[in-house]
């Protein structure tokens, strides 16, 4: 079933797309093509006619993706995604270094060293 939504998703973007192109925006759009005098639609049905196809394709990709979203196969590809298995393959007895605001061992300063910018200045 969602096999047969994406397509039809597919197939109604195509049409929107089409529709949109043979729009014009300052109103001439598919009439203005044919010159003959024996027109089935004038300019005002065919600018009608593209406006709603419109909006009725746009209404319907919107319902069907809708549907689509609740119709997304679930549990049927792997059921745990790859975070939840690094999650469970990590050892779980990891022991994290204490941070000390002391120094350790005897590592106060003398007053005899030099910074290394003092250093390249001689």
């Amino acid at each position: 079933m969602y096999t047969a939504i994406s397509v039809l998703i597919v197939i109604i973007c195509i049409l929107l797309i089409l529709i949109v192109l043979v729009q014009n925006s300052k109103g001439g759009g598919l009439a203005s093509s044919f010159a003959a005098s024996n027109q089935i639609m004038g300019v005002r049905k065919t600018t009608d006619f593209l406006e709603k196809a419109t909006w009725t394709l746009a209404g319907a990709m919107l319902l069907l993706c809708v549907i689509a979203a609740l119709a997304i196969p679930r549990g049927e590809i792997g059921g745990k995604s790859a975070i939840q298995e690094q999650v469970q393959k990590a050892p779980s007895n990891q022991v994290i270094p204490p941070f000390t605001t002391q120094p350790q061992g005897d590592q106060t300063p003398t007053g005899n060293e030099t910074t290394p910018a003092e250093n390249t200045q001689e």
